[in-house]
């Protein structure tokens, strides 16, 4: 339409000048480049990963003692695959490492932006970005954006918890409106009345995209499914954060009678994979990240699933080299995709499962959110697991921080007061670290009440 056509041509590339982001012109030379052969994409991640372990071991004191120990040779890296002899970075390692992994040559820099995460386990970490990289990373995350059929500057209907822009006050609420372009169903509040609301609006607005975590995007699905079939008609929708199950995904294709672009990645590393317009497995992010998916310390051949280890090819201010995010996935490198790009391919993601929570209220509340809004907001929680043990009982299992004191608790209880109802009881069980599922994996929120993702009643979006 003409207002996205203005965004894109004018508004756009204004607003990019106006902040000093080179982000549109990575954007233009990531559009070209994805098309490169195999070859010349490992090349150039090569290029860039020699660069990384150099710039770690003179300017990081955390590298400058890990590549000592284990007699890694920083300045001589023959191939990607020579890396495979550092040890894995952890989450503990980066909480005990604190500003032993800063760069020293970005200590004083003031475009250093903070982000902090729950994370896939529900720990909290603190991860410090250069402001070089974040804007390559966002052309990165566009760049596969558009496989979805979305273009750049048409509207996104975002079903996503805490909507960014209203941390930032009058300019965020500004740029939303001319640039970013967002209409957000909140997944901390989603009930028939939302929902509604919510569908209401896209009906006039008309998104070109829907945005969101796989299971709130179904959720929405099958509210609309109920409440106005076939409605809705996005030119794509992106899935993330948590795993899409091919009954989802029929599902949501179905009342949307669009194809889903399931993508993957996670805050301490932006865009790791996603999707393309064929759906045959997920492209890996070749030129911000290198990934390894390991098994016993050994890679694994195609098909085995593994511990995913990425590497950040661009965040020079807190390097991560070798850091085991804690999910699973597997690969697909000796398939190739059809529609001519150069980037590896996974098979699919196995890690990151969410239950939803029941309200008395009569609120599913996503798992991720949830956890993510208890992990960030509670003051010394170094990992959080919240287990619903019925409609109004709660447990949360706590490995405590250096930080958590008595007042960390009266928070937790305000906040479960404000998420659930003041009828709501909680009980608090401290332990060394939270206990994983036989198959290896981490479930971060667990719902013992039933719903429609853990075998509940079919009457949950039933339109009155």
């Amino acid at each position: 339409d003409f207002h996205s056509t203005i965004t894109r041509s004018i508004v756009g590339p204004l607003w990019a000048r106006w902040e000093r982001s080179p982000y549109l012109r990575h954007y233009h030379d990531l559009t070209k480049s994805q098309y490169d052969s195999i070859e010349i994409s490992r090349n150039r991640q090569l290029s860039l990963l020699r660069s990384m372990v150099s710039h770690a071991v003179l300017t990081v004191p955390f590298y400058q003692k890990r590549f000592a120990e284990s007699g890694f040779d920083a300045f001589n890296l023959e191939s990607l695959d020579s890396i495979s002899t550092l040890p894995l970075l952890t989450k503990k390692d980066i909480i005990n490492a604190g500003d032993e992994l800063r760069s020293s040559l970005y200590l004083n820099d003031p475009r250093v932006r903070r982000k902090t995460t729950s994370g896939s386990t529900g720990v909290s970490l603190e991860i410090l970005v250069d402001e070089e990289a974040l804007q390559f990373k966002r052309a990165c995350t566009l760049r596969s954006d558009e496989w979805s059929g979305w273009r750049r500057g048409e509207t996104i209907a975002m079903i996503w918890g805490n909507p960014d822009y209203l941390k930032k006050g009058l300019r965020g609420r500004i740029r939303n409106t001319f640039l970013d372009r967002h209409y957000y169903l909140d997944t901390l509040k989603m009930n028939q009345d939302s929902m509604s609301r919510f569908a209401d609006r896209l009906l006039t607005k008309k998104p070109s995209l829907i945005f969101g975590h796989a299971h709130s995007v179904y959720l929405f699905s099958q509210f609309i499914a109920n409440y106005r079939p076939g409605s809705i008609k996005p030119r794509g929708i992106i899935t993330s954060a948590m795993i899409l199950h091919d009954w989802q995904r029929k599902a949501i294709e179905t009342e949307f009678n669009c194809p889903v672009t399931n993508r993957y990645g996670c805050e301490e590393v932006s865009l790791i994979a996603s999707e393309c317009e064929r759906h045959q497995g997920l492209h890996v992010n070749n030129d911000g990240v290198y990934v390894e998916i390991i098994r016993d310390g050994n890679s694994v051949a195609d098909g085995e699933p593994g511990a995913i280890v990425v590497t950040d090819l661009k965040n020079r201010a807190m390097p991560l080299i070798r850091y085991k995010i804690g999910d699973v996935a597997s690969w697909f490198q000796s398939k190739l995709c059809p529609c001519g790009r150069g980037l590896p391919l996974i098979e699919r993601i196995e890690g990151r499962d969410a239950d939803y929570v029941t309200t008395s209220r009569g609120e599913l509340i996503s798992g991720i959110s949830l956890t993510e809004n208890f992990a960030m907001m509670i003051p010394g929680i170094s990992q959080i697991q919240i287990i619903q043990e019925s409609l109004n009982t709660f447990t949360f299992r706590i490995v405590k921080g250096n930080n958590f004191t008595d007042e960390s608790i009266n928070i937790l209880h305000h906040y479960v007061d404000k998420r659930f109802g003041s009828d709501t009881m909680s009980n608090c069980e401290f332990v060394d670290q939270i206990p994983q599922e036989p198959s290896g994996k981490y479930r971060f929120c667990i719902s013992k009440v039933a719903n429609k993702f853990n075998g509940s009643s079919d009457n949950v979006f039933n339109h009155a």
